[in-house]
């Protein structure tokens, strides 16, 4: 099974960028709000991708670009909205980088 073909089917877009805002790689990923394990949805709001507590979220992508390597400022992008990475970590198939999943967070800009 090929997983790239699975983001490129069903991932939405986004993109990986600098601290500057620019657009280091485009890719395609999985999103979503984490959730507690006893299902417990205490001070969280609805979104548009599902039920979100405290900012926090699951991304799974492709290998590239390699999130674990991200430096402090980079940010994914997605649906307008704009996420930090809290922690990434890659997931092996054999030798090779089957996906990499990494905790995001919503990032709040000031004014």
């Amino acid at each position: 099974m090929n997983v790239a073909s699975v983001f490129e089917s069903y991932g939405r877009p986004a993109e990986f960028s600098s601290k500057d805002g620019e657009t280091l790689k485009e890719m395609r990923a999985f999103i979503s709000p984490l959730r507690y394990k006893n299902k417990m949805y205490l001070y969280g709001v609805n979104t548009e991708i599902g039920y979100n507590s405290q900012g926090h979220y699951l991304y799974i992508g492709p290998p590239d670009p390699d999130l674990t390597l991200a430096q402090d400022g980079e940010y994914i992008s997605c649906m307008g909205e704009k996420y930090r990475i809290d922690r990434a970590e890659k997931v092996y198939k054999g030798e090779d980088v089957f996906y990499i999943w990494a905790i995001i967070r919503v990032i709040v800009e000031t004014e």
